[in-house]
């Protein structure tokens, strides 16, 4: 009772004060949570004073008005819910006791923003009249997708790439990789790693192994174990059929002239055999 006093006395001086219980509130997808906002008014309205209660959260661009989701009007005793929300927001109110609750049912990412809340009173319009917090959407990793970029041949570079497609925090990655036989390995000293993407320099016939990539955000983390073969530098196909057809067509002709060869020769002993 002495601390209300007391922040009652500092409000006066102050004007409005509005405070949210938490700055961050944290909770899984599809859960239910409850925020919390108080106030201290300058002076403690009678019930003929007209008091305005609104939250709302940002809206997609920064530079858009906020979204009003739920508004309580104190001369009606009346509370407008956003259409979209009716099915899962309730908000409750406390005018003497300079309280207001938010509960948003079954959330998703798209309440995964700011929320403010907001008290209106004719004449206290001086002091902290709104605040905000932040509403984190707890969604685990999922497994992550790795692709190669860049050709997997002698002496080039490439990029392996690590991308969850869900996860809230957005999850940080890390890898690591075996050889061929599966054992543990460190990498070369000129690999560098960043959000995701894995360089490797110059690589080699020795490079060639298992690269595990990992998702992780405080929910959990998830894997994608990816194997990569490097190559010796391709040829063209259509440069290769030609040496190949080249070759073949080649001993075709020697052989067609050693044939026909074989059988001028035979006629001319012929010959000369009966001309004896």
């Amino acid at each position: 009772m002495i601390l209300f006093f007391i922040l009652a006395v500092f409000s006066s001086a102050r004007g409005l004060q509005v405070t949210i219980g938490q700055p961050t509130y944290e909770v899984a997808r599809g859960d239910d949570v409850t925020l919390l906002c108080s106030f201290i008014p300058a002076a403690q309205p009678n019930p003929s004073t007209l008091v305005i209660i609104t939250w709302s959260m940002e809206a997609d661009s920064p530079v858009d008005p906020k979204i009003v989701i739920a508004t309580f009007y104190s001369i009606k005793n009346q509370v407008d819910i956003k259409p979209s929300y009716k099915d899962r927001a309730e908000m409750t109110h406390d005018i003497t006791g300079g309280r207001s609750t938010l509960t948003l049912r079954k959330v998703s990412m798209q309440d995964n923003r700011l929320w403010q809340c907001r008290v209106q009173i004719p004449g206290d319009e001086e002091g902290t009249p709104s605040t905000t917090t932040e509403l984190v959407v707890l969604v685990a990793p999922s497994v992550p997708v790795v692709s190669v970029q860049g050709e997997a041949e002698y002496w080039n570079n490439i990029n392996l790439t690590c991308v969850s497609e869900e996860g809230s925090p957005a999850p940080t990655y890390s890898w690591k990789t075996n050889d061929v036989t599966n054992t543990p390995r460190v990498f070369p000293p000129r690999t560098t790693e960043k959000n995701g993407v894995l360089s490797l320099f110059n690589i080699s016939m020795e490079t060639s192994g298992f690269f595990i990539c990992t998702a992780t955000n405080q929910v959990r983390s998830a894997s994608s174990n990816f194997t990569l073969t490097v190559m010796p530098p391709s040829m063209k196909v259509g440069s290769t059929v030609a040496i190949i057809g080249g070759v073949v067509a080649g001993f075709l002709v020697l052989g067609l002239s050693y044939t026909a060869a074989g059988r001028r020769g035979t006629n001319l002993n012929r010959r000369m055999f009966k001309g004896k």
